[in-house]
């Protein structure tokens, strides 16, 4: 899954870290609290309630136990949402790397689909995978099984991390839209297609809108007559731009080896 560096610069991931976690040693704390359990609740708080409304001392409330007892098995904020971040990548189902017969293609599109479901499902993870360094278990499980299936589809070794880089990258961006429309929907007490309405209804009538990019418009008005509404829309321009990335790498591939012959 996608990554960036460290807030701040000065931060040690916590799974880089020589503590080990204390519920390494199999003990509770106060009724029958573990970190899987903080883990699991802080990843629902954030699912239900947003990122800028999480903190510890909600956290504590809603386990009910005290914030001391928290910070048993956590040093920092930081620590436990980057635990969260790496819980949800265990959501991610992984292709049978033994079948020699599988299709590259095929299993780097599920890669793909799965990435984007875990990232539409928690709308918080995107930014907290551009603020964390994400190299726990799960995550460098996932990103292993993509690497064995990339160096199946024979693109070059120099060229794996670009091609990986081309079609996570595009996944990262659209599951991050997707993510705020939903919560964008959630918000206006709307479903997506009655949201989608409103923004079709509202630059079709504007003059100053509906001018100046006619083309547009006319793309847009006949989007919205297409059946399945916005949830089909989002799969099909979803699975179309994956076909197409997943082309483009064959293209490359290709080419590099035509380069190679002369």
């Amino acid at each position: 899954m996608a990554s960036g560096g460290r807030a701040g610069g000065s931060r040690v991931s916590v799974w880089l870290t020589d503590n080990p976690r204390r519920k390494a040693d199999g003990q509770t704390a106060e009724g029958g609290l573990d970190l899987e359990r903080i883990v699991a609740t802080t990843v629902r708080m954030l699912d239900t309630e947003g990122l800028a409304k999480f903190s510890m001392r909600r956290l504590a409330t809603e386990l009910g136990v005290t914030a001391m007892s928290v910070y048993w098995y956590v040093d920092t904020k930081d620590d436990l949402l980057e635990l969260a971040v790496d819980h949800i990548s265990g959501e991610l189902s992984l292709p049978d790397l033994t079948d020699e017969n599988a299709d590259w293609r095929d299993q780097l599109r599920d890669l793909a689909v799965q990435y984007r479901r875990v990232l539409a499902d928690h709308p918080w993870a995107p930014r907290l995978l551009g603020q964390y360094l994400n190299v726990g278990p799960r995550a460098l499980a996932f990103s292993e099984a993509t690497l064995t299936v990339m160096r199946r589809s024979g693109v070059a070794p120099h060229a794996m991390t670009g091609a990986i880089s081309a079609l996570f990258q595009f996944v990262y961006g659209f599951a991050s839209v997707e993510g705020m429309y939903r919560e964008r929907c959630r918000e206006q007490g709307l479903t997506q297609d009655e949201y989608y309405q409103r923004i079709i209804e509202a630059f079709s009538q504007r003059p100053a809108t509906a001018e100046p990019f006619e083309e547009v418009t006319e793309i847009v008005e006949k989007r919205s007559g297409e059946t399945g509404g916005a949830t089909e829309m989002w799969e099909r321009d979803f699975f179309f731009a994956i076909d197409t990335v997943i082309a483009g790498i064959e293209v490359m591939r290709d080419r590099s080896r035509g380069a190679t012959q002369y």
